[in-house]
């Protein structure tokens, strides 16, 4: 398997975590997102989206989407499991995860805040603003629901 994955993206990170825990052995490429790599030809046909991760298994087939590839490693490799046995406990943690990877990282990620500079003006400062509170109100939501519950 290749991973493409970058050092400071926190998507190919929960991969990497997923494929070291269940001992599954992969290259990883190395994408630069600050100087543009995802942006080329060579990984558009890798992953038309150009985003990371992006993961190629041994047959070809490309899987994309942190969560997607995390639970397809679940289902392909069940031990050990990255869900809890009970629904109540996976319906958990694919909350808290939902929190991270739908409400919070997109808003955050450098493409987003392209987009503030290029379409709207923004500057440093206000794209550190913008940066600063999604990051925020996301830690807290997720520190909230992690507080009120026993288990954790």
């Amino acid at each position: 398997m290749k991973l493409y994955t970058y050092w400071r993206s926190l998507a190919t990170f929960r991969v990497r975590i997923a494929l070291n825990l269940k001992g599954l052995s992969y290259e990883p490429v190395y994408v630069d997102l600050d100087a543009g790599d995802q942006l080329t030809p060579q990984f558009k046909s890798v992953n038309p989206q150009m985003a990371i991760p992006a993961l190629v298994e041994d047959d070809g087939n490309v899987l994309f989407q942190s969560l997607a590839i995390l639970e397809y490693l679940n289902e392909t490799h069940p031990e050990p499991p990255l869900l809890p046995a009970d629904p109540r406990g996976r319906a958990r943690v694919r909350a808290l995860s939902l929190i991270a990877v739908a409400d919070s990282h997109p808003l955050i990620v450098p493409r987003v805040r392209n987009h503030l500079a290029a379409t709207l003006n923004v500057g440093e400062e206000g794209k550190l603003a913008w940066v600063r509170h999604w990051f925020v109100a996301g830690l807290n939501a997720y520190e909230a629901h992690l507080t009120r519950d026993k288990a954790t």
